[in-house]
Parts: structure tokens; sequence; C-alpha cells
């Protein structure tokens, strides 16, 4: 059970946030707001391009998630500076940034690709960083053994889509790989020391809910930094939209209200070293098959979690049990 500093009211992450939460760790790091800069460099993935399959993961579309100056068309440096424009008229506190490779899978490709593209990326001015968004089965020793290289020398994250700790969902979904083979890329990254991050989906078909709390006690042993929670929502144009349809008594879809509820519960079970970078996902509404959560933003959900944890008096790690 995690000890809190109660009479200074600050948690073993060293702060006073009730979880450990993304944006205080880079400040830690930096000492300044740090954002993320998304890409589009024009990656596939092998469940897209016939190596294992077509058409992708049932759940994905893509364009939902990449913002508006996201486009292949576009160099790294052109997305960036577009992407550091429109930061800086949204927040304008950030004064560092990281290159976030985000679209598709971003170390499909051959080795002299990805070292021009990522050193396009660490050139530009205020970069300092990359996150690598991949899938477990698009890395090996080669790609990993480069990486290693870069996070000497500048904060480096290769994030990877698990989405499900479930075989049976894994398959369901069209992932095209094993939970197995999360573990293997989890733990061959963290063995070369690079910082790894993970994000999975609650809510996917045949997936009830005690089964998802029970993932939580799964991913709390595996090796990694920072993770990423998204509730499941229908996506306007893919295959679960059409799968909701024929068997809508599948899927388990949170209200927000019920979502703040079992997040609380998520949180106080997690292992607390790890640090949560997000608890929901967020699309346009254009791209949504009902009307989801209505006008609720993510950043309205945080600060609702953020309150009910107060109101409990609970945190992140509070029953976490280490059974490694």
């Amino acid at each position: 059970m995690i000890p809190v500093n109660k009479e200074i009211k600050t948690y073993p992450w060293g702060h006073e946030r009730r979880f450990n939460a993304y944006s205080n760790y880079f400040r830690g790091i930096y000492g300044a707001r740090v954002q993320k800069v998304s890409i589009d460099a024009g990656f596939t993935c092998p469940n897209r391009d016939g190596s294992k399959g077509f058409g992708g993961c049932t759940y994905c579309n893509n364009d939902a998630f990449n913002p508006s100056y996201c486009h292949p068309v576009k160099s790294v440096t052109e997305q960036i500076g577009e992407g550091i424009k429109f930061h800086k008229w949204r927040y304008n506190e950030a004064v560092s940034y990281l290159a976030y490779f985000q679209a598709y899978s971003n170390t499909y490709a051959s080795l002299e690709t990805l070292k021009k593209l990522y050193e396009e990326a660490l050139s530009f001015p205020g970069v300092v960083g990359l996150i690598i968004g991949t899938r477990p089965d698009c890395v090996d020793d080669e790609k990993l053994g480069y990486i290693k290289d870069l996070s000497a020398k500048c904060y480096v994250a290769v994030e990877y889509g698990i989405e499900s700790c479930y075989n049976k969902t894994l398959k369901r979904i069209s992932r095209g790989h094993s939970f197995e083979d999360a573990v293997w890329a989890l733990e061959r990254t963290a063995a070369l020391g690079i910082n790894t991050g993970a994000h999975f989906i609650f809510g996917l078909p045949g997936e009830a809910r005690e089964e998802m709390l029970n993932q939580v006690d799964i991913i709390s042993g595996l090796p990694l930094k920072t993770i990423k929670f998204h509730q499941l929502q229908i996506i306007k144009g893919t295959d679960m939209e059409i799968e909701f349809k024929n068997k809508p008594g599948d899927f388990e879809l949170f209200t927000w209200e019920e979502y703040l509820d079992f997040f609380v519960v998520v949180l106080e079970r997690l292992n607390p070293a790890l640090v949560v970078e997000r608890f929901t996902g967020e699309v346009p509404p254009r791209f949504l098959t009902g009307e989801g959560w209505g006008n609720k933003r993510s950043d309205q959900i945080v600060n609702l979690i953020e309150k009910r944890l107060e109101e409990l008096n609970t945190w992140q790690g509070r029953l976490y049990e280490d059974k490694r």
C-alpha cells in the first residue's frame, strides 16, 4: 500500500495531485511544461498492408485521432512547425516540445528511413525528445539498438499499442499480435534502458467490467514508465460500427458518470510508479456513431475524477499490491 506524507500532503511521485500525472512528470524533468507535437510521417501497419491483414484493427479510423495539422504530404519539419504554432496559440505555456510520431506504426520501415525521420524531428529548434508510437510486432533488436543510442542523447519513449491483456479480445479486434508479443516488446525495450509506454482501451467487445479491472493487476506488473487509458468509442466507418449494430449486447460501453466511478477503482489498484498520461480518449463528434459523452471534454473528465478522488480521500495505488 502506497505511503502518503500527510503533513505536507504529497505522494511518492512528489506532488499533491492524487495520481502520478504525465504533465508533472515532465515538469520534474524539464522544470516547465513540455508539449507533445503530433506527426503523421506516412507509416502504415502490418495488418493494413497485407503482411498480416487488411483494413486494420476493427475500431480504427486514424483520421479521428490525428490533429488537423498532421498530414503525410507535409514534411516532418512542416508538421512540427505548424504543431508548435497551434499549441502556442492554445496553451502559450510550453517552452520545449516532444515530437510525437503518432499515426499508425512508427517503427514499421527500414532503419535508414527511421533514422532520417527521427533525426529530422530532433533537429527542429525546441524539440527535446521523441515519443514513438508503434506495435509490439514492429520492433527488433536492430531498431531498438538505434533507439537506445538516441535515448542517450535526449528523452525517447517507445509507446506500444497493446489495447487488451486478453488474447481472445486481441483476436476479435484484429490486432494481429498476441499479449505475449507485447510483453516481449516491453521487456526487451525496458532492458535496453528505453522509456516504455502503453495504450489500453476499456470497453472492448466481449470484456465484462470485472475483466477490465482485473487487467489493472496485470498492467501493474509490466515494465512500463507511462500509460494511457481510453474508453471505447464507436467510430463511423469502422468494422466495429457494424459489429456494434449487430451485437450491441457484447459491448460494455460507459456513460461518463459510470466511467468516473470505474476509473477511480482503476487508479486505486494501479501501480503508483506508473505515470498516467490519459484517462480518456476524445474524437471530434462528426466521427462518432452516437452522442458519446456530449459536451464533456477530456480535461473536464480529468477534473471530475480528481474531485472524486478528493471526495473519497483516495489516490493512485492506495489498494495496489506488488505481486511480482
